[in-house]
């Protein structure tokens, strides 16, 4: 007998210029490239013919430009899927923030004026909570290492076990169940290209 509990699935956003140059891109609102607004529209045949009790997304537009592109309505605004703040980080890549500390990740290394991962936790926690307790199948969409986050802490691990999942732009994802068992059942699908 299948498994009656609903999924979560997890829709990154589009590809922006940040994304692709691998600048840290947390409150900064920016916008979907073309390659990112393709990359959305290419979500909506993994979503045909599912309902939702419950759509969010972050209130940056990439997230929900991504969302409705990928042809979902009702989206209601959730500020805790937000991306991770930060700091001073906003903007730098990482090699660039190695310059100073060469072990340096945004999982383990200082984040003036930002979020620690557990803070982005217990933001991903309320996420997990209402998308439970909805009565049906929720899809919420956002940023990669938030989603990342969430992923970590809907299986039971940790905020920074998030490090152990690479999340490309524009994909979804399904977390759901094993019996009592949250599972990570797909994880980074993208749109099938010709």
């Amino acid at each position: 007998m299948p498994d009656e509990r609903p999924s979560l699935f997890l829709l990154r956003h589009g590809a922006t210029e940040w994304s692709e140059s691998g600048q840290h891109t947390g409150l900064t609102d920016i916008s979907l490239t073309e390659q990112g607004e393709e990359e959305s529209r290419g979500l909506a045949p993994l979503l045909a013919g599912r309902s939702f009790a419950l759509v969010l997304s972050s209130p940056l537009a990439r997230a929900w430009r991504s969302a409705e592109l990928a042809g979902l309505t009702d989206i209601q605004i959730e500020p805790d899927l937000l991306e991770w703040h930060y700091g001073t980080v906003e903007g730098r890549t990482t090699a660039e923030m190695r310059e100073d500390e060469p072990a340096w990740t945004v999982f383990h290394g200082e984040i003036p004026g930002g979020e620690t991962p557990a803070q982005v936790g217990e933001r991903v926690d309320r996420v997990i909570a209402r998308a439970r307790a909805a009565g049906g199948d929720v899809l919420v969409a956002g940023h990669g290492h938030c989603l990342r986050i969430l992923a970590a802490r809907w299986i039971g691990l940790e905020p920074r076990a998030g490090r152990l999942f690479h999340l490309a732009s524009g994909t979804l994802s399904e977390l759901s169940w094993e019996r009592e068992q949250p599972v990570i059942k797909t994880w980074g699908q993208q749109a099938r290209t010709s």
